[in-house]
């Protein structure tokens, strides 16, 4: 009973990095993949580098998109899209 009251705070600290450092990680990547799954052709996204652009086609077998942008067609990885500010630029606009 001794040794577990040692080793306590120790698995507590194990606990407590999970809920909020392991899982909330684990939550976004999950959220990202459903977010990459579900491109169509026609959405407007925002890349991580900040590359502005609409889909024009996917190519599976590189697993990437191809976008259009204003200097022309450029292709990129699905997982260079940036899923936050993708969608800030799909969401509608709010009145006030």
């Amino acid at each position: 009973m001794d040794q577990l009251t040692q080793f306590a705070p120790i698995i507590l600290m194990f606990i407590v990095v999970y809920f909020f450092m392991i899982r909330p990680q684990m939550k976004r990547a999950k959220q990202e993949k459903q977010f990459s799954s579900e491109l169509k052709k026609g959405d407007r996204i925002v890349t991580k580098s900040g590359m502005h652009g609409k889909i024009i086609d996917f190519s599976e077998k590189q697993n990437a998109v191809i976008i259009e942008t204003g200097a022309g067609k450029i292709t990129f990885d699905r997982s260079s899209i940036s899923m936050e500010m993708s969608r800030k630029l799909n969401e509608p606009a709010k009145e006030k």
